[in-house]
Protein backbone atom coordinates (compact mmCIF):
# COMPACT_ATOMS: atom_id res chain seq x y z
CA UNK A 1 0.00 0.00 0.00
CA UNK A 2 1.73 3.41 -0.93
CA UNK A 3 1.78 6.45 0.92
CA UNK A 4 -1.17 9.09 0.23
CA UNK A 5 -0.41 12.25 -0.64
CA UNK A 6 -2.19 15.54 -1.33
CA UNK A 7 -1.79 17.37 -4.60
CA UNK A 8 -2.30 21.13 -4.17
CA UNK A 9 -5.33 20.89 -6.59
CA UNK A 10 -7.68 18.02 -4.86
CA UNK A 11 -7.50 19.74 -1.40
CA UNK A 12 -10.64 21.32 -0.71
CA UNK A 13 -10.63 24.19 1.99
CA UNK A 14 -13.71 24.43 4.41
CA UNK A 15 -13.92 27.67 6.50
CA UNK A 16 -14.65 27.61 10.27
CA UNK A 17 -15.28 30.54 12.63
CA UNK A 18 -13.99 30.78 16.00
CA UNK A 19 -14.86 33.19 18.84
CA UNK A 20 -12.30 34.31 20.97
CA UNK A 21 -14.41 35.96 23.43
CA UNK A 22 -12.78 34.85 26.71
CA UNK A 23 -10.31 32.65 25.45
CA UNK A 24 -6.80 32.45 26.27
CA UNK A 25 -4.38 34.10 23.45
CA UNK A 26 -1.82 31.21 23.52
CA UNK A 27 -4.33 28.35 23.68
CA UNK A 28 -6.76 29.94 20.98
CA UNK A 29 -3.26 30.54 18.63
CA UNK A 30 -2.24 26.99 18.66
CA UNK A 31 -6.08 25.42 17.78
CA UNK A 32 -6.03 27.86 14.94
CA UNK A 33 -2.13 27.32 13.65
CA UNK A 34 -3.21 23.77 13.51
CA UNK A 35 -5.89 24.44 11.30
CA UNK A 36 -4.68 26.75 9.14
CA UNK A 37 -1.49 24.22 8.64
CA UNK A 38 -4.20 21.18 8.08
CA UNK A 39 -2.71 18.98 10.62
CA UNK A 40 -6.55 18.10 11.97
CA UNK A 41 -7.38 16.08 8.16
CA UNK A 42 -6.54 12.67 7.63
CA UNK A 43 -5.06 13.97 3.90
CA UNK A 44 -1.96 16.09 6.12
CA UNK A 45 0.64 16.44 4.01
CA UNK A 46 3.39 18.63 5.14
CA UNK A 47 4.83 20.31 1.84
CA UNK A 48 1.34 20.87 0.52
CA UNK A 49 -0.77 23.40 1.90
CA UNK A 50 -3.90 21.70 2.87
CA UNK A 51 -5.33 23.81 5.72
CA UNK A 52 -8.63 25.82 6.03
CA UNK A 53 -9.80 29.02 6.27
CA UNK A 54 -10.40 30.08 9.66
CA UNK A 55 -11.86 33.41 10.80
CA UNK A 56 -11.72 34.47 14.45
CA UNK A 57 -13.67 37.12 15.84
CA UNK A 58 -14.18 38.93 19.06
CA UNK A 59 -10.12 39.53 19.41
CA UNK A 60 -10.98 42.54 21.08
CA UNK A 61 -11.83 40.08 23.90
CA UNK A 62 -9.27 37.81 24.19
CA UNK A 63 -7.41 37.49 27.56
CA UNK A 64 -3.94 36.17 29.11
CA UNK A 65 -3.19 34.38 32.23
CA UNK A 66 -1.33 35.63 35.31
CA UNK A 67 1.16 38.92 34.92
CA UNK A 68 1.64 38.64 31.06
CA UNK A 69 -1.07 41.42 30.66
CA UNK A 70 0.85 43.79 32.21
CA UNK A 71 4.41 42.16 31.01
CA UNK A 72 3.87 41.44 27.28
CA UNK A 73 5.73 43.53 25.75
CA UNK A 74 5.88 43.76 21.45
CA UNK A 75 9.41 44.58 19.66
CA UNK A 76 9.57 46.10 16.08
CA UNK A 77 12.49 47.59 14.76
CA UNK A 78 13.64 49.31 11.75
CA UNK A 79 16.31 47.96 10.84
CA UNK A 80 18.32 51.32 11.66
CA UNK A 81 20.82 52.24 14.49
CA UNK A 82 18.57 52.94 17.74
CA UNK A 83 15.24 52.30 15.64
CA UNK A 84 13.50 49.69 18.24
CA UNK A 85 10.03 49.96 18.79
CA UNK A 86 8.46 48.79 22.17
CA UNK A 87 4.78 48.58 22.56
CA UNK A 88 3.17 47.17 25.52
CA UNK A 89 0.34 44.32 25.14
CA UNK A 90 -2.45 46.49 27.18
CA UNK A 91 -1.63 49.65 24.02
CA UNK A 92 -1.83 46.85 21.17
CA UNK A 93 -5.39 45.76 22.63
CA UNK A 94 -6.50 49.16 22.81
CA UNK A 95 -4.73 50.23 19.04
CA UNK A 96 -4.67 46.90 17.10
CA UNK A 97 -6.30 43.60 18.97
CA UNK A 98 -6.22 42.02 15.84
CA UNK A 99 -2.66 42.18 15.37
CA UNK A 100 -2.28 40.58 18.46
CA UNK A 101 -3.92 37.27 17.64
CA UNK A 102 -2.25 37.38 14.27
CA UNK A 103 0.97 37.62 16.09
CA UNK A 104 0.24 34.26 18.17
CA UNK A 105 -0.49 32.70 15.60
CA UNK A 106 2.24 33.58 12.90
CA UNK A 107 5.12 32.13 15.34
CA UNK A 108 3.03 28.69 15.47
CA UNK A 109 3.33 28.47 11.90
CA UNK A 110 6.37 27.66 9.53
CA UNK A 111 8.78 30.72 8.34
CA UNK A 112 8.65 29.63 4.64
CA UNK A 113 6.33 30.41 1.54
CA UNK A 114 4.27 27.67 2.70
CA UNK A 115 3.70 29.42 5.92
CA UNK A 116 3.05 32.57 4.23
CA UNK A 117 0.34 31.60 2.45
CA UNK A 118 -1.45 29.32 5.15
CA UNK A 119 -1.53 32.71 7.43
CA UNK A 120 -3.27 34.44 3.93
CA UNK A 121 -6.22 31.94 5.37
CA UNK A 122 -6.20 33.65 8.18
CA UNK A 123 -8.86 36.41 8.88
CA UNK A 124 -9.16 38.11 12.24
CA UNK A 125 -11.79 40.86 13.47
CA UNK A 126 -12.27 43.17 16.31
CA UNK A 127 -16.03 43.10 16.95
CA UNK A 128 -18.74 39.86 16.19
CA UNK A 129 -19.57 40.76 12.43
CA UNK A 130 -17.23 39.16 9.65
CA UNK A 131 -17.93 40.14 5.79
CA UNK A 132 -17.50 35.96 4.99
CA UNK A 133 -20.96 34.73 5.40
CA UNK A 134 -21.13 33.83 1.82
CA UNK A 135 -18.55 31.02 2.59
CA UNK A 136 -21.19 29.57 5.17
CA UNK A 137 -18.18 28.82 7.65
CA UNK A 138 -19.12 26.15 10.31
CA UNK A 139 -18.75 27.45 14.25
CA UNK A 140 -15.30 25.94 15.57
CA UNK A 141 -15.41 25.07 19.61
CA UNK A 142 -12.13 25.78 21.56
CA UNK A 143 -12.11 24.66 24.69
CA UNK A 144 -10.79 27.28 27.38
Amino acid sequence: MKTYLAKPGQVEKKWYVVDAKGKTLGRLASVVASILRGKHRPDYTPNVDCGDHVIVINADQVVLTGNKAQQKKYYTHSLYPGGLKVTSYADMMEKKPELVVKKAVFGMIPRNRLGRAQMKKLKVYRGPEHPHAAQKPEPLEIKA
